[in-house]
Order: C-alpha cells, then sequence, then structure tokens
C-alpha cells in the first residue's frame, strides 16, 4: 500500500466515523426532541397560568418570551435533525422509523401555520397546530416503539410487522415515503415563499368591520 493510499484510507475511515457518529447521535435525540416539542405545545395552558400569577410584569414576559423562543427552536431543530430521513442511504443503513420522514413534513407544516398566522392568540391555528403535532408524533413513535424498538424481540408475525415499519428492513416503502414527504415539504416552502413575498413575512392588517353601531374585529 502506498503513502497516498494509506492516506486516503484513514481519511475516509475518519470520514465514516464521524458520519456514523453524527447520524447515532441524531437518531438516538429525535425521540427526546419529539417528546420536548408535544410537552412543550401543550403546556401552554400552564405557562398561561404561570404568568398571570406573576406580580412583576418583566418576569411574565422574560416567562413567555423562554417558553416561546424554546417550542420554536425545538421544532426546527427537530425539522433540521429529520432530514437525514430524505437519504436514501441512511434509511437503508439505518433502523428508522418509515414513517419520519411523513413526521417531517408536520413539523414544517406547523412552522408554515405560525409563519401565515398566530397561533398564540388564534384558537384556530392552535388547534391546527395541535392536529399537526399529535399526527406527526403518532407518525414518529409507533413505529419507532413497534418497530425499531420492538424489533430485537418480535418473533412470528409480530416480527414481520415490526420488519414493516423499520426502513433498513422495508427500503422500499422508506424511500417512496420520503419522496412523498420530500414533495409535500417542496409544495409547503413554495407557499412560504410566495407567502413571504407577496407580504413581507407580516400578516395583512386586521380591518374593522362597522355593524350596529359596534366595530368588530375579523
Amino acid at each position: 500500500m502506498t503513502v497516498p493510499d494509506l492516506t486516503n484510507s484513514i481519511i475516509g475511515g475518519i470520514n465514516d466515523g464521524l458520519e456514523g457518529f453524527l447520524e447515532g447521535t441524531m437518531v438516538a435525540a429525535l425521540p427526546v426532541v419529539w417528546l420536548l416539542i408535544l410537552g412543550l405545545h401543550l403546556a401552554r395552558p400552564y405557562f398561561l397560568l404561570m404568568i398571570e400569577r406573576f406580580t412583576l410584569r418583566l418576569g411574565a414576559d422574560l416567562l413567555w418570551i423562554i417558553y416561546v423562543i424554546l417550542r420554536d427552536f425545538l421544532i426546527i431543530s427537530g425539522m433540521v435533525m429529520s432530514f437525514m430521513f430524505f437519504f436514501p442511504d441512511v434509511l437503508t443503513g439505518n433502523q428508522l422509523p418509515i414513517t419520519g420522514s411523513l413526521a417531517t413534513a408536520t413539523l414544517m407544516g406547523v412552522l408554515l401555520v405560525k409563519l401565515m398566522g398566530d397561533p398564540d392568540h388564534d384558537l384556530g391555528g392552535y388547534r391546527l397546530c395541535t392536529y399537526l403535532l399529535g399526527l406527526g408524533g403518532a407518525l414518529y413513535y409507533v413505529p419507532y416503539i413497534l418497530g425499531v424498538q420492538f424489533n430485537g424481540v418480535a418473533t412470528g408475525r409480530l416480527k414481520s410487522m415490526s420488519d414493516f415499519m423499520v426502513s433498513s428492513t422495508n427500503t422500499g416503502w422508506a424511500v417512496v415515503l420520503a419522496y412523498v414527504a420530500m414533495g409535500l415539504m417542496g409544495i409547503m416552502g413554495a407557499v412560504a415563499v410566495a407567502y413571504t413575498l407577496s407580504t413581507g413575512g407580516r400578516p395583512e392588517p386586521e380591518e374593522p368591520v362597522v355593524g350596529g353601531g359596534e366595530e368588530w374585529q375579523r
């Protein structure tokens, strides 16, 4: 073996090791990130109750700002980390939930709702985000628990069911679902770009509707 061959082998081994470490870290961290996202979103009434108990306005504002930043940062982080579901070599080389790519699309749907509205002050927007996060959590945790985690102890028909939910043992469906999710995210990305270009990223101002001597906000 020549010196260049040895150098290339060492560099290739280091790169493969770093890639495997990064993928393994994200695979291990994503279930926790999803749990935190769901927990913080559903804990919104609790934080609102805590804010009402503050006697100092500054403390209430700081608590709300920290809550919103942490919640939205985790949603963005979860979506970025989940981009590994869109690489066929990662899907075939690791035991991942087969519908993890679709769960990623729901996270982008939540971000799109937050871009085009204000779920923290609009009940309809909050419910839509809740439905999307609930669907995303189901798409991630069901194949993760019944597929990835259960795969090592499953036998018989349960083994076949478990294998179907794991990307490395059902590569065909995993890749197809990944492309479907990429299509959905592409559509949502186009909507986000069009909305941002047309409004500058800000919602249109509300117009008062006058009727019966009273003004109502649309």
